[in-house]
């Protein structure tokens, strides 16, 4: 079966039991129609880049899946009819990545890059914007 990833936002009012229903309520609609959820990550309250319904949070959550395309569409219709989710986003991978998500990674975990390769600033010459 194809393999997917869900993100879905829900309304800043809800409490965290409630976001985290929404969850296992999603989960179980797809476990219905043949598919299965093989995790799942609640990443808490956010703040939005832009205002969607009048609020400016939403708790955020994040399923990984595999499951066959109907089972999706039929995932995404209900999510789409829900009062309290307010933006859905699937996405089709060809595999998914090993341990949590970026995310839920500690700072510090994350693939940022060595930067003590470039060297000392007087080495690399004048900067082009500041000439």
């Amino acid at each position: 079966m194809p393999l997917y990833e869900h993100v879905f936002i829900a309304r800043q009012d809800l409490s965290n039991a409630q976001a985290e229903s929404l969850i296992e309520h999603f989960s179980t609609v797809l476990a219905d129609n043949g598919g299965k959820v093989l995790e799942n990550e609640y990443w808490g309250v956010k703040t939005m880049a832009y205002k969607i319904n009048k609020n400016r949070k939403g708790h955020y959550a994040y399923l990984r899946t595999d499951a066959p395309a109907p089972a999706v569409q039929e995932m995404e219709r209900l999510m789409r009819l829900h009062d309290d989710v307010m933006r859905v986003l699937t996405i089709k991978v060809d595999a998914h990545e090993e341990g949590p998500s970026v995310q839920m990674q500690k700072r510090d975990e994350r693939d940022r890059g060595d930067r003590s390769d470039r060297g000392p600033r007087e080495d690399r010459g004048p900067r082009p914007d500041r000439r």
